[in-house]
């Protein structure tokens, strides 16, 4: 009889411990709960959505400034070498012209096409090795211009020219309406002083097998030589009479008139050395004509420069190379094949030895355009103008070529 009171109390507190929550509280807290997630998930959406519109703006603007530089860059060996085709005035009329048609090609943000200001967002300089810093320095607003860069923008607030800034979603809900972006690009076509190709590589560089020596090349440069063919960047086409860029006679004359005009095509004296002062042998020390003939018509391969370590450059100091008595008439056909082509050809300061015994000191390498060839009867010549040369194994100069009296050019690249 005792135990009954004792068994009430227990049940009598294990029910006030276990009482329930009654159901219109229990409903409000899952309510207010309810609310404050919503609240984040809708933050969450507006953050994903915004961002994603953020980035896929940013990149559409990087692809449309890459393009526009690109497009811009491909103007500019128009104005380089020692005669160019146009003034610096004219390639970056044209070279912004270039910007702005590819960039307006894009779209980005909301709008059709992007836009550029013209001189506010595109900006020519040049691009030039600074041996002292020993890296690359870019100067804007200097010509001849080897160096582009261009930016694009939706940081302009509210202006409604293209530029204004990006107008997001759902960011006014938490206080952020629009958001600021730029893109930017650059590239440049690096002066060039060597070439080189990987061994298994199918490429080739186009070197005639030629030598020329400096102080010829300096005197013509500075203003002595002939000018009697007339060459149509527009149409490649080579006629009589003069155009303002001067000429040499790379074919080896036995003898000077006294005036540097061998047979009036500014003919060059043999008397470097004699029996020679023609063609080198850039691969194979015992080049056949045949070699020497596919070098004119497709360049030098892997297996030429295979015999200098697979590089053409000056970046341990001059190259020596064996010379070949000189060009012959069996050359004839695929030197024609080239005329009006630019192609490069090696420069040298000195010479010992002759006949097949030469060796020529190379220094550097110029770029020419191949205008006459006469290999049969008298008054034999090749003629030839400086002319800009660039390919995908020119290897950049570090010796300090100015650029102005650069002729080789590595292709344009991105840089950034």
């Amino acid at each position: 009889m005792q135990g009954t009171p004792i068994t009430r109390h227990l049940r009598g507190n294990r029910s006030s411990a276990f009482r329930t929550i009654p159901q219109e509280r229990r409903a409000g807290t899952i309510l207010v709960l309810a609310a404050a997630l919503l609240v984040m998930v809708f933050a969450f959406v507006t953050f994903t959505v915004d961002v994603g519109y953020i980035t896929l703006t940013k990149s559409k603007l990087q692809s449309a400034t890459d393009s526009a530089t690109f497009a811009a860059a491909q103007e500019l060996s128009r104005g380089l070498g020692p005669n160019p085709e146009l003034s610096p005035t004219s390639v970056e009329s044209i070279a912004r012209a270039a910007a702005i048609e590819l960039a307006s090609a894009h779209d980005a943000g909301g709008l059709a096409s992007v836009y550029l200001n013209p001189q506010r967002d595109i900006r020519f300089g040049q691009i030039t090795w600074d041996a002292t810093a020993d890296s690359w320095s870019e100067t804007l607003d200097v010509g001849p211009f080897n160096f582009v860069q261009v930016t694009s923008r939706r940081d302009q607030g509210s202006v409604q020219n293209g530029d204004s800034d990006l107008h997001l979603f759902f960011g006014p809900v938490i206080g952020y309406g629009t958001a600021k972006l730029t893109a930017h690009s650059a590239a440049g076509m690096l002066v060039g002083n060597g070439f080189k190709i990987p061994s298994g590589s199918s490429q080739t560089s186009g070197v005639l097998p030629f030598a020329f020596d400096l102080p010829t090349w300096d005197a013509m440069l500075q203003g002595t030589g002939s000018d009697n063919y007339t060459f149509d960047p527009a149409t490649g086409a080579i006629t009589s009479g003069a155009d303002g860029v001067l000429e040499v006679n790379i074919y080896p004359e036995a003898a000077n008139n006294g005036n540097g005009n061998g047979g009036g095509n500014n003919g060059n004296s043999n008397s470097w050395t004699p029996g020679n002062r023609g063609t080198v042998d850039l691969g194979n020390p015992n080049n056949s004509t045949a070699d020497l003939k596919r070098q004119i018509l497709l360049g030098l391969n892997d297996s030429d420069l295979a015999y200098f370590g697979g590089e053409l450059s000056f970046a341990n100091g001059p190259i020596d190379v064996n010379g070949d008595p000189g060009i012959s008439a069996g050359m004839k056909s695929e030197l024609e094949s080239i005329i009006g082509q630019s192609r490069a050809i090696p420069i040298f300061t000195q010479v010992t030895g002759n006949g097949n015994n030469t060796t020529y000191t190379i220094v550097k390498f110029v770029g020419v355009r191949i205008l006459a060839v006469k290999l049969t009867g008298s008054n034999k010549y090749v003629i030839a103008q400086p002319a800009p040369y660039s390919d995908a194994t020119v290897v950049p100069d570090t010796t300090g070529i100015p650029i102005q009296d650069a002729t080789i050019f590595t292709p344009f690249k991105l840089l950034r």
